[in-house]
């Protein structure tokens, strides 16, 4: 007998409106059945990424030694098709309908509290960053984790390109909004477009990192080409994906999450053991490629890196 275990990023099923539901389906399925031939012709989803990013040539970018890891890679092919990417669907197997994001031309608006607002194509970001790869682990809010090379650049570098004005306190970042190639944006309940947000003081953290690459080659398209975040020491939900927008300001975003559930998914979503999700314990990870359940460590094991960044703040959940 097949039981379905209910995730717990997943909305009740009374929040839930089954004709929409019912509409995409076959729009869903024929995106799959893309996907499928894609395979079935030797293009996996990776492979077709790779192939539509004129980037490529640029890659592997050299190692920053700074950042080491606990534990073995997580193998390249459960990171390329073990994904959350709601804008294709609240399942893990979206890598086949994320092929029908268009990559190029991709542009980033960096507007709000900043000296100039301005355009930027991400092919010219990339000319103007200082590229390298770092090894981090990513630990999720479902409680599983894994170890990952990541290619990209420092936020605090973008921060100087962007030049955000004293009077900034947050960034905010925006993801793609495109319910043609997203069927998962079809899906009106979600507050769309993903918007996520982290301090200032958070960007220009060593650790903040604007990823545009992993295992040595461009991003596949699955896991948030071109452009995403990564917070290490947070929580994945984050690391918001094919950012088209950073915006400055002295308000703190309402994030896709937190509008969802702010009871479940806070702004700060900092990894902590002791605190648990209201549904699960946060106590342990199971690691992808191993299944082995290991203790979760506080700040994801990056608290000499990122605890300081928190000391002065009282009477808020930090992790939640």
């Amino acid at each position: 007998m097949l039981v379905r275990r209910k995730r717990g990023w997943e909305i009740p099923e009374s929040r839930a409106t089954p004709e929409p539901v019912f509409r995409d389906r076959r729009r869903v399925l024929q995106a799959l059945g893309a996907g499928s031939l894609l395979a079935a012709r030797g293009f996996a989803p990776a492979q077709a990424a790779e192939e539509s990013d004129p980037s490529a040539a640029l890659y592997p970018f050299k190692r920053d030694p700074r950042y080491t890891l606990d534990r073995p890679l997580t193998p390249q092919k459960i990171v390329a098709h073990y994904n959350n990417f709601y804008e294709f669907g609240p399942d893990k197997s979206i890598a086949g309908l994320a092929q029908a994001l268009p990559i190029r031309p991709w542009t980033i608006l960096v507007d709000g509290l900043v000296e100039k607002p301005f355009t930027i194509g991400i092919d010219d970001l990339l000319r103007k960053m200082p590229l390298e790869e770092r090894l981090y682990r990513h630990r999720c809010v479902e409680a599983w984790s894994i170890a990952v090379p990541w290619s990209g650049f420092a936020m605090a570098a973008f921060l100087r390109l962007a030049k955000p004005l004293a009077a900034a306190k947050y960034v905010r970042f925006q993801t793609f909004l495109d319910a043609k190639v997203a069927p998962g944006e079809r899906r009106f309940w979600y507050p769309w477009p993903y918007v996520e947000g982290a301090t200032i003081a958070e960007g220009e953290n060593e650790l903040a990192f604007l990823v545009t690459g992993l295992y040595g080659k461009p991003l596949p398209k699955q896991d948030g080409a071109p452009l995403r975040l990564v917070l290490p020491w947070k929580y994945g939900f984050k690391s918001i994906k094919s950012i088209v927008r950073v915006s400055f300001t002295d308000k703190r975003p309402h994030t896709f999450w937190s509008k969802l559930d702010p009871n479940e998914y806070g702004f700060w979503a900092n990894v902590n053991p002791a605190v648990p999700h209201p549904r699960w314990s946060q106590a342990f990870e199971r690691e992808l490629g191993t299944d082995k359940r290991v203790p979760t460590l506080i700040w994801n094991g990056y608290g000499d890196f990122v605890a300081h960044l928190y000391a002065g703040i009282k009477g808020q959940e930090l992790f939640r």
